[in-house]
């Protein structure tokens, strides 16, 4: 027994349904036990037409024909089978359900007609006793292969709350952290984002949301909240992520770099909230050391950049005194903001805030790791910021190139480390780019020692990514 769903009415009922709809792969199979008119059929009914979207089929009960199949956008094929008139078990091989098993989602009524169904999650659904128009839904399964249940139950719980039990759920591409986006699709065209977080994770995020959006400043509206679960249900800003937008229109990209200066511009004048911690130059510093311990290694200079941590808290405390910490989101780059035209640009992945030196969103959204900006837009865009703030226009470019040095070595650092500990080596393609930024930011004079130190390691080269890759093969990935 993993959940129990006790007075589920049918919107309830199909709610739970069009959740695991968002969840099961192919391989997965659910066996729906029940009596006659408990609900199964309401219930494979729901999960088919949310797996199908727009220009879902009608879904018929399989009761004479046994099997029913269908094929949804993901192209995943989904096979409904009724075995309340199975004559003999040899049925099942000639009507193939056993072969398909394997590749499709399956959903099987009266499964104990069947015989056993190793690896099912079965999905029991019984009158409750004091009301017939309630069901009490009970999940049983192998809990290590259906461990995830208990969340689905909790995600369904919310959107019943929350009166969006009648959407279906997409998933989105989530960011490298482990949570999980969703989005929620009406029929009538409306839509919401569900955040599937850690339980207990969402505080952060919640009080940045409020913080921000009571100062103008648009991140995602919270429509409902389950923060125990981690689960959050909020506004929908789109897909126009800045990043999409520069790609499909890139002459856009002065108009929109530009805004984004003036929104760090606007944020930087608000007096910091109390709640977020303090990214000072001891932890950009000892940040900064990812890189002395992973690249140079791997690149064929062990001990070389030693001395990176101990020159860039020194250089901090040079150049970054003179500012007092600014509100950081942190995540600040093209792919966490969404463009809304003349309005506002939307704020996504902002739970990480930090008070830090003001140049280092700056350089967040300047120096992208993904991207290449026009060195004169990112120029244009310092020259603005330090206009529109009226800070040391000297003491702010060296400021910002030393944060843009310890950003791009901490990220080199991060990658080669993702390779070799966790067997991703897809962030490697991203290396030359991000090396040119180190190369960039170290032409200041104030970082001179820095580029002293920094002589005879090797560029990511072709050969030396290849080298990195040979051993990230070795590694296994993470689990």
């Amino acid at each position: 027994m993993l959940v129990t769903i006790p007075a589920a009415d049918e919107g309830r009922t199909a709610g739970l349904a069009r959740a695991f709809a968002g969840f099961l792969r192919p391989g997965d199979t659910l066996a729906l036990r029940g009596p006659v008119g408990a609900g199964k059929t309401h219930f494979a009914r729901a999960f088919i037409r949310a797996r199908q979207g727009r220009g879902a089929e009608d879904v018929p009960s399989p009761t004479f024909t046994l099997i029913q199949t269908y094929d949804d956008p993901m192209g995943t094929e989904i096979w409904h089978a009724d075995l309340y008139r199975l004559g003999h078990y040899d049925e099942l091989v000639e009507l193939g359900l056993e072969d398909a098993m394997p590749d499709a989602v399956t959903l099987i009524e009266w499964p104990e007609r069947g015989g056993d169904l190793p690896g099912a999650l079965t999905v029991g659904i019984a009158v409750e006793e004091t009301d017939p128009d309630l069901r009490r839904i009970t999940l049983t399964g192998d809990p290590v292969r259906w461990g995830q249940v208990a969340r689905i139950a909790a995600i369904a719980r919310l959107l019943h709350r929350a009166g969006w039990s009648d959407a279906r759920l997409l998933p989105l591409t989530g960011d490298a952290s482990s949570r999980r986006y969703f989005r929620l699709e009406r029929e009538g065209g409306d839509t919401a984002v569900l955040m599937d977080a850690s339980p207990g994770s969402c505080g952060p995020y919640v009080a940045m949301t409020q913080w921000l959006r009571n100062r103008g400043f648009h991140a995602p509206e919270i429509l409902a909240t389950d923060e125990p679960e981690g689960l959050l249900l909020l506004e929908d800003l789109g897909d126009d992520l800045v990043a999409r937008v520069l790609g499909r229109e890139p002459d856009l990209a002065p108009r929109i770099y530009a805004r984004m200066t003036e929104l760090l511009a606007d944020l930087h004048r608000q007096p910091p909230p109390d709640f977020v911690p303090h990214l000072d130059g001891a932890e950009l510093a000892a940040q900064s050391g990812l890189f002395a311990d992973f690249y140079p290694p791997a690149a064929g200079a062990p001990g070389a950049g030693a001395r990176v941590a101990e020159l860039i808290a020194d250089l901090h405390r040079q150049y970054c005194q003179d500012l007092p910490p600014a509100l950081g989101l942190r995540d600040f780059h093209a792919e966490n903001l969404v463009w809304k035209g003349d309005a506002p640009l939307g704020l996504l992945d902002f739970q990480d805030a930090v008070l830090v030196h003001p140049a280092y969103d700056l350089v967040s959204g300047l120096q992208d790791a993904r991207r290449d900006v026009d060195p004169a837009v990112e120029q244009a865009e310092i020259d603005r910021y330090i206009r529109l703030t009226g800070c040391d226009g000297d003491r702010f470019r060296a400021a910002y190139a030393l944060l843009g040095a310890q950003r791009s070595l901490r990220i080199m650092g991060i990658f080669t480390r993702l390779c070799l500990r966790d067997g991703k080596d897809r962030y490697l393609a991203f290396m030359p780019r991000v090396w040119q930024m180190v190369q960039r930011n170290l032409e200041h004079p104030a970082l001179a020692r820095l580029a002293d130190e920094l002589k005879g390691i090797p560029a990511p080269s072709t050969g030396i990514i290849e080298r990195i890759k040979a051993r990230c093969r070795m590694t296994p990935p993470a689990r």
